[in-house]
C-alpha cells in the first residue's frame, strides 16, 4: 500500500522516502506486482542515477538513492502457477495480467531475475550441510576486493557502476562469446540496457571465479539469470 510519496519522498517539506533511507543498503519490496504501477515506475531513474530529485512549491531537494533492489513475487495471484501438485484455475491469463503490472523498462533494470521452485518435503528434513553464510561472504569479499583494485582512483568501486568505456575495457569478449551474446540479444529481443546488465553480471561471475577474462560459461550463466526475458 506504499504511496509514491512514501517510496520516493515528498510532502510539503520534501522529506526523503524509503529509497533514500535505503541508500547504500537494501530496498526489499515483497509481492512486487501488488504495488501500484505508478509507484514502481518511480524506481527507474534512481536505479540508474543513484539519486532522486524532489520538487515542491516551497523546496527542491536532491537525495542520494543508491540502493540494492531486491524484490519477490508469486507467479500469479493464487501462487499455484507451475506447481505440479496444485493447479491455477485461470492460467495462463491471470499470470500474464499479474506479471504485466511490472513494466519492461523496470525489469530491464533488474540485473538478476530468478524463478524459485517450491520446496520439497525431503529438502526440509535433509541433513546435508549447505554452504555457510561465512563462506559465501568470504567469496563475495574477495570479488569486491578485485573490483576495488580494478577501479582504483575511479568514482565507482563496483562492476555495477561501470561506464560504457569501462565495459569496453573490462568486459571484452572473445569472438565466440560475442557470438553467444549476439544470438541471445537477437533471439530474446533484448534491449541495449539488458545487454549491458548481462555483461556486468558476467564480469562479476568471472571475478567470483578468479578469472581475468569473461569466459563462455560466465556469459551463459549471466544470460540464464534473465528469467523474464527467457520466458517471453
Amino acid at each position: 500500500t506504499s504511496s509514491p510519496v512514501a517510496l520516493a519522498g515528498g510532502g510539503s517539506d520534501a522529506r526523503p522516502g524509503e529509497i533514500s533511507l535505503a541508500h547504500n543498503g537494501v530496498l526489499f519490496l515483497d509481492e512486487l506486482p501488488e504495488f501500484n504501477r505508478a509507484t514502481l515506475e518511480i524506481l527507474r531513474q534512481p536505479m540508474e542515477s543513484g539519486r532522486i530529485l524532489i520538487s515542491r512549491a516551497r523546496r527542491n531537494a536532491t537525495y542520494p538513492a543508491r540502493f540494492q533492489l531486491i524484490a519477490a513475487m508469486n507467479p500469479c495471484p493464487c501462487g499455484h502457477l507451475g506447481n505440479p501438485t496444485m493447479s491455477c484455475t485461470r492460467a495462463p491469463r491471470c499470470a500474464e495480467a499479474y506479471q504485466n503490472k511490472i513494466s519492461g523498462p523496470l525489469l530491464d533494470r533488474i540485473d538478476i531475475q530468478v524463478e524459485v521452485d517450491g520446496v520439497e518435503y525431503d529438502d526440509l528434513i535433509s541433513t546435508v550441510e549447505e554452504e555457510s553464510s561465512a563462506s559465501v561472504k568470504a567469496r563475495a569479499d574477495e570479488a569486491r576486493k578485485i573490483q576495488r583494485e580494478r577501479f582504483q582512483g575511479k568514482k565507482g568501486q563496483t562492476n555495477a557502476e561501470m561506464s560504457e568505456a569501462d565495459m569496453r575495457k573490462y568486459c571484452a569478449l572473445t569472438p565466440e562469446c560475442e557470438q553467444v551474446l549476439k544470438e541471445a540479444f537477437e533471439n530474446l529481443r533484448l534491449s541495449a540496457r539488458a545487454r549491458s546488465r548481462i555483461l556486468k553480471v558476467a564480469r562479476t561471475i568471472a571475478d567470483l571465479d578468479y578469472s581475468e577474462d569473461i569466459q563462455k560459461k560466465h556469459l551463459l550463466e549471466a544470460i540464464g539469470y534473465r528469467s523474464f526475458d527467457l520466458t517471453e
